[in-house]
């Protein structure tokens, strides 16, 4: 195989999979090199396809992405189209950190797809999403990068479970603290109920100088004053 496009594909599954987690993701992991293992790679120089296939295992800096197989597919206007499977039981997951916080943004399905053109990744069947503490689970979630907008459905492929199934969307969202909202970023100076920014207090006034005893006035002078 010629080794050219082979690391070609290399670097595209891991640019279209690092943009489906683009919102959330460590900024410095673009700058990382791609770590691939498989039990077999394909290019398809005509088509545009890249396959990799058996046990995938992708890292790129904090990304990590765990597949039985991933298919890149590019247009004639360059943009990707990344389809990441597991195979039986076994997800497709991947994992990083968010920016700027100590947290991880994680995901599986039993297939994630990420279009480059519409900014936009989707999970099927079994999909779980878990952002810091908050998660979502369901039979589709789609994440649009463009709106930063989510859909989460009890069906497949965006629909509503038919009458009568257990399968229903269930998400556990953590309240937010200031703790939280503060992170990564300097502490607010506070404001008065006005919305006005409160004063810094003023530095102490500087301590009077001594006297010597004789010009200290008696207690009885300084009260007849």
């Amino acid at each position: 195989m010629n080794p050219v496009p082979r690391f070609a594909a290399i670097a595209g599954i891991a640019g279209v999979m690092l943009a489906a987690t683009a919102a959330w993701a460590e900024k410095a992991d673009a700058d990382k090199p791609v770590n691939i293992e498989a039990d077999r790679v394909s290019v398809d120089d005509v088509k545009k396809i890249q396959t990799f296939e058996g046990n995938v295992q992708l890292v790129k800096g904090t990304l990590i992405i765990r597949a039985e197989r991933i298919v890149i597919n590019q247009d004639d206007d360059g943009y990707q189209r990344g389809v990441a499977t597991g195979a039986g039981n076994a997800l497709a997951r991947f994992r990083q950190k968010r920016e700027g916080v100590d947290q991880y943004i994680e995901g599986e399905a039993e297939r994630i797809e990420h279009d480059a053109k519409a900014d936009k990744t989707e999970f099927f069947n079994r999909a779980w999403v878990k952002s810091g503490q908050d998660e979502v689970r369901g039979q589709f979630i789609s994440y649009d990068a463009r709106t930063e907008n989510y859909v989460v459905t009890s069906g497949p492929d965006g629909t509503r479970a038919k009458p009568g199934s257990t399968d229903r969307v269930r998400a556990v969202i953590q309240p937010k603290n200031k703790k939280d909202e503060s992170e990564g970023a300097p502490p607010r100076p506070p404001k008065t109920k006005a919305g006005k920014p409160v004063p810094p207090p003023r530095p102490p006034l500087p301590a009077p100088a001594l006297q010597n005893a004789q010009d200290i006035a008696s207690p009885r002078q300084e009260t007849s004053k």
